[in-house]
């Protein structure tokens, strides 16, 4: 819980209760709106989450608990898209699967670009090297360097092998008649 709703702040939060307190303290079935617009929906006891109650964040995932003295005993936290999240058997964007959820359920469309958490698309690197999200990692050097060819690091080997198994490789991509990314200017041979 994010503090005593009776606490002096320069964000007010508010409070509605839905079944009347039977103590001087915050006690029944309410909704506590947070600062930050995330609302927590649920028993209350002596001011605290206790009991059955959920937490709906603004970027539309929620959070079903069960609350002793404030603090979650049980839960589970739902992603907007219906995804639960689940410690035990988490499966998606892993360094095993760095699949999104969405490609797990509907597999990849033919012709359809895999999905990306970067609207620009994935940045061009030399062919022959890895793509590490930093920047890129040269098999020749055994070096990291940025996007822009500035060194960056050098990795160990543990980082290596992870980089060699898990990350794409950069290669020439024909993209339209004659036209190739790799940004040399000779025609690769046929």
């Amino acid at each position: 819980m994010a503090g005593n709703p009776h606490s002096s702040s320069s964000i007010p939060a508010e409070l509605i209760l839905i079944k009347p307190r039977h103590h001087p303290r915050i006690e029944g079935k309410g909704k506590y709106t947070f600062p930050d617009g995330n609302v927590y929906i649920g028993e209350l006891k002596d001011g605290q989450f206790h009991g059955e109650g959920t937490i709906h964040f603004t970027n539309g995932g929620k959070y079903e608990a069960r609350w002793e003295d404030g603090i979650a005993v049980q839960g589970l936290y739902t992603f907007k898209d219906g995804l639960e999240y689940t410690p035990e058997d988490w499966s998606y964007c892993t360094d095993q699967d760095r699949r999104f959820y969405t490609e797990h359920v509907n597999g990849f469309r033919p012709g359809e670009p895999q999905l990306s958490n970067d609207p620009t698309g994935p940045s061009q690197i030399p062919i022959g090297t890895y793509d590490v999200g930093d920047g890129y990692y040269s098999p020749d050097d055994g070096v990291v360097y940025t996007y822009t060819g500035q060194m960056l690091r050098q990795p160990g080997d543990e980082e290596k092998q992870w980089i060699l198994g898990h990350c794409r490789i950069g290669e020439a991509v024909n993209v339209d008649e004659g036209h190739w990314t790799d940004g040399s200017a000779d025609e690769p041979a046929k």
